[in-house]
């Protein structure tokens, strides 16, 4: 029994030794009034050449929270970005090189914050969301700038799944949209958000009136400049917590 008892931890030791945690950065903004997420192209195998969402591996001193920083400053070019932890991926066989767990984070952008990354990094690929139907989000297509659909590498567009399903699921109870957002912003960019993370179109009058009523928008008394139309009011996140 003493036999197996040490063959199991021995067992066990290997399996640690041979395990390694990655983190994985789901980056989503709105762009084009549709969901949208910054990808990379690999360079290296497994997956050469196709997109797939910033990571890399922790470093064995190194906190995921710092991990996902450094994640986010050297492959994306983007620094002091409110991260949260999403999920942790750990399929036995999501990896071909060998037992890799991945601790997924979301981190929202507004317009101005993607932009900076696609400029900083010209191999940033900046994808379209896709959902086929509003309540479909686990048949996600993410899509380049063409149209055409691309298939990420590991299970990342299952990450990406999960990620606009839970931003769905807290788009009414919390003020997360105004993170897509600029500072300042038009009631006609603050429905667009919504519309696009939902899948949906909204009533314009009855969104106006609920996102009024809840308080979280308040009028700076400026309006929007450099438009052909009638320019529409602005208006600032106002935090009620």
């Amino acid at each position: 029994m003493a036999d197996i008892d040490i063959t199991a931890r021995e067992d066990a030791a290997d399996a640690c030794a041979r395990l390694s945690v990655c983190v994985d950065i789901v980056l989503m903004g709105v762009r084009k009034r549709a969901p949208c997420a910054l990808l990379l192209r690999r360079g290296a195998a497994p997956f050469a050449g196709q997109a797939a969402l910033p990571g890399g591996f922790v470093g064995a001193g190194e906190s995921l929270e710092d991990a996902a920083q450094r994640v986010l400053r050297d492959k994306a070019g983007l620094s002091d970005v409110r991260c949260e932890q999403l999920y942790t991926f750990g399929e036995v066989a999501r990896d071909p090189r060998r037992r890799i767990v991945t601790v997924a984070w979301l981190a929202l952008l507004a317009p101005a914050a993607i932009e900076a990354a696609l400029e900083a990094h010209p191999g940033v690929l900046c994808a379209t969301l896709a959902v086929p139907e509003a309540d479909g989000v686990r048949d996600i297509h993410v899509v380049d700038r063409a149209g055409a659909r691309l298939h990420l590498a590991f299970d990342h567009e299952q990450i990406l799944a999960l990620a606009l399903e839970r931003l769905r699921g807290k788009l009414d109870y919390t003020a997360v949209g105004f993170d897509l957002l600029p500072s300042f912003f038009t009631l006609r960019q603050l429905q667009d958000v919504h519309e696009a993370i939902r899948g949906t179109t909204l009533n314009k009058p009855a969104f106006r009136r609920r996102m009024i009523d809840k308080g979280w928008i308040a009028p700076t008394g400026a309006r929007e400049t450099g438009t052909s139309h009638r320019p529409a009011a602005l208006y600032r996140f106002r935090d009620v917590t």
